[in-house]
């Protein structure tokens, strides 16, 4: 009987992983700033017809009011809140790849790809300069 739990228990937990991985990179995810390790905000991820990712921001939990002071063009003095940071992220690879991230922050613009962890948990959100050597990487949660 303790074994038929066992593989039961086994079973779901691989059913559920399945479904995470299926479902994709889409949904709601808390980001979690790579050098405080504070959570930062949520980024509402959806994936187009063709398969390309985009990500907006959908709340911040500092300073909730932000403007992208920083950033250039039709995006400078407009609240993050609602910004689309991620852009153009293709499936390719183990993950996503030759998007764009927009660090509102600074109002820098990088490469960008990632890649689900942990059974879907987790995304793995890099963004980078060039060959991918220089940049940095953040762990997002699933919500």
């Amino acid at each position: 009987m303790k074994t038929l739990n066992q593989l039961a228990t086994i079973t779901a937990l691989l059913l559920a992983s399945q479904a995470a991985l299926a479902a994709g990179a889409g949904g709601t995810w808390k980001t979690i700033d790579d050098e405080t390790k504070q959570a930062k905000a949520l980024v509402e991820i959806s994936e187009s017809a063709g398969g390309e990712l985009s990500g907006r921001i959908v709340k911040l939990f500092a300073n909730p009011d932000a403007v992208c002071d920083k950033c250039e063009g039709p995006l400078k003095g407009k609240p993050v809140v609602g910004m689309t940071i991620l852009t153009g992220l293709k499936k390719g690879g183990d993950g996503w790849e030759g998007g764009k991230i927009l660090d509102p922050k600074s109002g820098k613009v990088y490469s960008a790809k990632a890649k689900l962890a942990e059974a879907g948990k987790k995304l793995e959100v890099r963004g980078f300069i060039g060959m991918a050597l220089l940049g940095r990487t953040q762990t997002w949660e699933r919500q």
